[in-house]
Formats: structure tokens, sequence, C-alpha cells
């Protein structure tokens, strides 16, 4: 009915909106089209990551919103729109995560 993810003491669940609606006994109204009433920024390892990511989801039916690419600052990402229209960051540093912010030379 939900998923989960416990990341340095803060929980973040998520609900599909059926399964929510009916944990609440309640209906609710939903924002059509691209919304951008939220964004959810994902990070990926390598930017080959990035662009296998992004088309998976346009093989899966989200909307593409912009395609990977390589920006200024030296961050590959995408953003794309889920079925329900929130929009969806896919971003890389090419570095993993944990080593991300890491100033090299330090």
């Amino acid at each position: 009915m939900y998923i989960y993810l416990v990341k340095d003491g803060t929980l973040f669940l998520l609900y599909g909106r059926k399964d929510f609606e009916k944990m609440t006994s309640r209906r609710y109204e939903y924002i059509k089209g691209l919304n951008g009433h939220f964004e959810i920024a994902l990070y990926v390892d390598t930017f080959e990551e990035v662009d296998e990511a992004y088309k998976k989801a346009m093989e899966n039916g989200a909307t593409s919103v912009l395609e990977p690419e390589l920006e200024p600052w030296g961050q590959r990402t995408c953003y794309i729109a889920d079925p329900e229209g929130n929009l969806i960051e896919i971003g890389s540093w090419n570095k993993s995560y944990e080593t991300k912010d890491l100033t090299e030379g330090c």
C-alpha cells in the first residue's frame, strides 16, 4: 500500500493516490497535466545512469520535460513528468553520492 525510505533519521513515505484515499476514507481533487506543484530529485552515480533512467522512464509512460543534457556547472540532468504530471529530476555529477560534495585536493 505504500513504500518508504529512512535516510539519516528522516522517514519518506509514499502512498498511491487510491490507496491514500482508501486509508483516509476520503476523495481528493488533483491538479491535472504538468503541474510543477513539487519536484522530486533523484541522484544516480554516473552520467550513463541518467541516460538509462530517462530511457526506461520514457518506455514506461513518462513525459519528457527536458532530455538528458550536461549543464554548464558539470551536472548531467534530465526532467520527466510521471503519469500524474509530477516533475522528477534525475541527475548526476558522475561521482558516487557519498563523494559528490568532496573537494579534490583537500
